[in-house]
């Protein structure tokens, strides 16, 4: 018994002794913040202000969990526990089309980017289910149930047409056939409750994840595993988001910081949080540019955070918050939009 003890004392001594010397390695690296380096290529652009509130979408009767846009940037769809996906004109904030749903405890919804003709949902259920909005005026049935999860549905995202990626509480994700409703693989590297993920808008085979096990991870569908592991976060991750690039993503944590953190130095670029803020925060995304991060925050406000500067900058308020937390919120494909959903019921169109 002794030879195989000192065997594993053996490993686990040179496993952490490994992890030393990548933590050192990183530190090294780490010789200047964002704030410096942007500052030494010149001058910095004025950030337009004041963003505006455009729009106020009225209609839901019970809190706002989730919104996500259609890939034409003006069509949105939004769930909230009344029961109800509402699909939105934002432009002119017609209701197109609202689908009853089996559950009304809805946590998450997608918008299918390519052709806009499929929507998924999925909460407490612990499903996901598909409906195409071209049948579903005649028929609220659901067009296809994806069952497999334990636990709830924190956030599902398409991939294309035919193929979906669920995140859940019972710590895992799964990339799903819509077709067919078959499995095609399952992600379980998390130790915690998988709360958001979000599509490389650059490649469709790699996606981000966070959980409440404090960390992000990197995955590449090709391969069916986790490839890289971002850790900074200090509580909860309620919400990823990659950058415009693809190279890099935004997480908001209950911690009350937005970090960023870039996939080529495999670390963590930016931090942004201020000592006056102080609640969680449930979702975040980026401008078109990447030079805005958004957070939406449990103090019912959303910011904007000026990514190019350091970590110490007071954050943009958007005027005339919500009456209630911001449980969402999301910027079109265009780029000239950010929709914010809350508990107040109310979504907001903000430019």
């Amino acid at each position: 018994m002794s030879d195989p003890k000192k065997r594993i004392a053996a490993a686990e001594a040179e496993v952490a002794s490994l992890k030393e010397q990548i933590e050192n390695v990183r530190s090294q690296k780490k010789n200047s913040s964002m704030g410096a380096v942007s500052r030494s290529a010149g001058a910095l652009r004025e950030i337009r202000k004041p963003i505006k509130m455009r729009r106020t979408l009225k209609g839901h009767f019970g809190k706002v969990y989730a919104m996500h846009w259609a890939g034409d940037s003006q069509t949105l769809v939004s769930a909230s526990q009344d029961g109800k996906l509402i699909i939105w004109d934002a432009y002119t904030t017609n209701k197109v089309q609202a689908v009853p749903l089996r559950s009304s405890w809805v946590m998450t919804c997608a918008f299918e980017q390519s052709k806009g003709n499929l929507i998924a949902c999925g909460g407490l259920d612990n499903v996901c289910s598909i409906y195409n909005i071209q049948q579903t005026a005649n028929n609220a049935r659901a067009t296809k149930e994806l069952v497999a999860h334990d636990g709830y549905l924190s956030c599902c995202r398409f991939v294309d047409e035919g193929h979906v990626i669920t995140s859940s509480g019972d710590g895992s994700c799964i990339y799903w056939d819509v077709s067919g409703g078959d499995v095609l693989k399952t992600f379980t590297d998390h130790t915690g409750d998988v709360m958001s993920l979000a599509m490389s808008p650059e490649n469709s085979n790699i996606f981000v994840s966070g959980s409440v096990d404090t960390t992000a991870k990197i995955w590449d569908l090709r391969i069916g595993k986790c490839v890289q592991t971002h850790t900074g976060n200090e509580e909860d991750i309620n919400s990823v988001a990659f950058f415009p690039d693809g190279f890099a993503f935004g997480t908001g944590s209950d911690d009350s910081s937005c970090r960023l953190f870039d996939m080529r130095s495999y670390g963590e670029v930016n931090t942004f949080k201020n000592d006056k803020i102080t609640c969680g925060i449930t979702s975040v995304s980026f401008s078109k540019s990447g030079r805005l991060m958004f957070g939406g925050y449990d103090d019912f406000n959303a910011y904007a955070w000026d990514t190019l500067a350091d970590s110490s900058q007071t954050p943009y308020a958007l005027p005339g918050p919500h009456e209630n937390r911001v449980s969402c919120l999301g910027v079109n494909a265009k780029g000239d939009a950010l929709c914010t959903g809350s508990w107040d019921t109310n979504l907001k169109i903000w430019a």
